[in-house]
């Protein structure tokens, strides 16, 4: 049987949110992020992030940079224990201007599911066992459209983009406090999936 996926957002939902990220020293981890990746780790699941990264098409950072702030993250991350199988960018925006090579209509920017299928052909998981977690209205029609359970985070503009999921009609799953309380949540649903009798 393969694992399921944790198909996380990353600024807001790991790291703090301070408006385009775009360099290592502007890194910083939500409180309990880390422990909830280490939890995930722990579940068996692979863990991917899954980010839009506009920035790049905005020409506020280069893919070479945005590389180094994703591998002070996974630093960062083994630090507490945790790790990462997985991460994934868009650098696209359409309406990018100063004619930018990004500025292209992708298949990755969230709400579309190019970068959790890249993450399927590179990792054996389980779409059905798996869960998108973020905290805008993207990560939640991520999941919509994979057909895989959204947790809405609190943290970050969680707590502005709950109102405006309801207003689009996105099905949440859950909403969370933080990562740590979406990944105790899902605990719960794995221990009670799995002392449920086979039918």
């Amino acid at each position: 049987m393969n694992p399921g996926g944790i198909f996380l957002d990353r600024d807001g939902t790991v790291n703090q949110e301070v408006n385009f990220l775009t360099s290592p020293e502007q890194l910083e981890l939500i409180p309990r992020s880390a422990e909830a990746i280490r939890e995930a780790n722990h579940l068996g699941f692979k863990v991917f992030i899954v980010t839009n990264q506009s920035g790049i098409a905005r020409g506020l950072l280069t893919e070479p940079r945005l590389l180094e702030i994703h591998d002070a993250l996974l630093q960062s991350l083994r630090e507490h224990g945790a790790s990462v199988d997985g991460i994934y960018y868009c650098p696209h925006l359409q309406s990018a201007g100063g004619g930018s090579p990004y500025a292209v209509d992708c298949s990755c920017r969230k709400p579309k599911t190019g970068m959790i299928e890249q993450a399927q052909r590179e990792f054996p998981v389980d779409l059905k066992r798996s869960f998108v977690i973020g905290d805008r209205l993207a990560d939640i029609q991520l999941g919509n459209n994979a057909g895989i359970p959204s947790i809405l985070v609190l943290t970050g503009y969680g707590k502005t983009e709950l109102e405006i999921c309801r207003n689009k009609h996105a099905t949440i799953e859950h909403v969370a406090n933080d990562l740590y309380d979406a990944m105790l949540y899902i605990k719960k649903r794995v221990s009670t999936a799995e002392k449920l009798p086979a039918s």
